[in-house]
């Protein structure tokens, strides 16, 4: 009766790892048990920072939600792959028509075995499919940690970009308002004998700023509605972000600690290397059909006779092993390079985007020690010079832009700094305050924030 009910229900000949890979994936889903119309989202405050976006990101956006439950997918594939009995129970039965003077039930015969379209497999053969899902599953873990750091980058960068636009537009309302009070002086030195000239070109001036900043504003409403879909809210809500830009973020300042760090830790690499694994498994699952597999079965007739016999099922078709096993060598092969090329392309992108950040700090340090404080004197300068009349409105002019410039350069060498930092962290595979440090990466629950803030 045992025997026939482990026959029934059957087992899994799980590989080791299964339960530690299902207790991480069951940590990282937490945020996603609730069904999302029945989620409690966090709201995104008044002035909200990147902090805030992030937290609702992780908790709401669908794509990193997709992510985990592929994970859970493939987590449910090991059950499938590890099966055992990997065949169906097949019951037979006969009754026997006979001029013999036999009881009903003898005339009765009942046939046990498993289904003769699917091969009972070796539990080593079952055991190694297993093994394949399981480095599936794992490597669908390490794309859900890279969906992470891949939508942290890109609502961190969407985070940045609008700051770096709701600057210019403070910049651009600050030129606006001094094109009106100078228009209004060149209208007054007119009317006091003045060249008519300079009047004509301030107005022109202030229409073409004020033009300019209409146009700011839209693209800025365009970027919001974006960012608000990353957060999985309504394209037209509120979402206000602090008056000024965004602090710079704490990086080490030492570039051997950041190299050396470097892509040890990056998912897409981790992912390769357990797809690598699951290949070499499944090179050896191929090698694998060369052993037989045997069928049991079990027949009894009444109370007249019973019988066990076994089917050997030997593998005949070579040619077609073989080519099962060249295959799973050629895609081991190609997993293997694939992972290799993508080692040295994320190493390249890495050295990148460190090189553009420090570029990027040395022009703010460039630009507001020595440019931003000779330009300012300059400006102060020319209107002073304006006013006494020994200059002409386009000097003034060319002055007060070369002031917007410079600070226009100072905010977009602010942001570019923090859009490569957000890189490096994702291809790090670590948030910038774990920059440097020898902690190993972990598939981190979408509901902790960077840093575990």
């Amino acid at each position: 009766m045992g025997l026939l009910l482990f026959l029934l229900t059957g087992c899994v000949l799980a590989p080791r790892g299964t339960r530690e890979e299902r207790d991480r994936a069951k940590q990282a889903g937490r945020a996603y048990e609730t069904p999302f119309d029945r989620r409690d989202l966090p709201q995104i405050p008044d002035h909200a920072d990147w902090r805030d976006l992030l937290h609702r990101a992780f908790l709401a956006n669908g794509d990193l939600e997709a992510a985990y439950f592929d994970w859970r997918a493939a987590l449910a594939r090991i059950d499938q792959a590890a099966a055992y009995p990997n065949s169906n129970l097949a019951v037979s039965y006969m009754y026997m028509f006979s001029k013999e003077r036999l009881k009903t039930w003898d005339r009765n015969t009942f046939g046990f075995g498993f289904d003769p379209a699917m091969n009972l497999q070796l539990p080593v053969k079952v055991a190694q499919a297993g093994k394949v899902a399981l480095e599936d599953a794992r490597a669908a873990g390490y794309r859900f940690l890279g969906a992470k750091f891949d939508l942290q980058r890109k609502v961190l960068i969407a985070y940045l970009d609008l700051a770096l636009m709701d600057e210019k537009i403070r910049i651009q309302r600050d030129n606006v308002e001094l094109l009106r009070i100078l228009s209004q002086a060149a209208a007054n030195r007119v009317q006091a004998g003045g060249p008519q000239q300079d009047l004509l070109k301030v107005q022109i001036e202030h229409r073409l700023a004020e033009n300019e900043l209409a146009n700011m504003e839209l693209e800025a409403r365009s970027m919001r509605a974006m960012l608000n879909g990353m957060l999985a809210r309504e394209p037209r809500e509120p979402l206000v972000l602090p008056a000024t830009l965004p602090a710079p973020r704490a990086a080490p300042a030492d570039d051997s600690r950041l190299i050396a760090m470097g892509v040890s830790q990056n998912p897409q690499l981790a992912a390769f290397a357990r797809q690598v694994q699951g290949r070499r498994d499944a090179l050896d699952l191929a090698r694998m059909r060369y052993l037989p597999d045997l069928n049991p079965q079990f027949a009894f007739t009444g109370s007249l006779s019973q019988s066990v016999g076994a089917m050997l099922m030997l593998p005949t078709n070579l040619p077609e092993i073989r080519g099962m096993i060249s295959e799973a060598r050629a895609v081991l092969q190609a997993t293997a390079a694939m992972h290799r090329q993508a080692g040295y392309d994320r190493s390249a992108e890495f050295i990148s985007a460190l090189l553009q950040m420090r570029n990027a700090e040395r022009q703010v340090e460039l630009f507001q020690r020595q440019i931003l404080p000779s330009v300012q004197q300059a400006l102060a300068s020319s209107r002073q010079s304006y006013a006494a009349g020994s200059i002409a409105f386009a000097d003034l002019i060319d002055s007060q832009r070369t002031l917007l410039n410079v600070r226009t350069l100072i905010a977009e060498a602010r942001i570019a700094r923090e859009k490569r930092l957000a890189e490096l962290e994702a291809l790090a595979g670590v948030d910038v305050e774990a920059l440097g440090s020898s902690r190993s990466s972990e598939v981190a629950a979408p509901t902790t924030r960077p840093g575990g803030r």
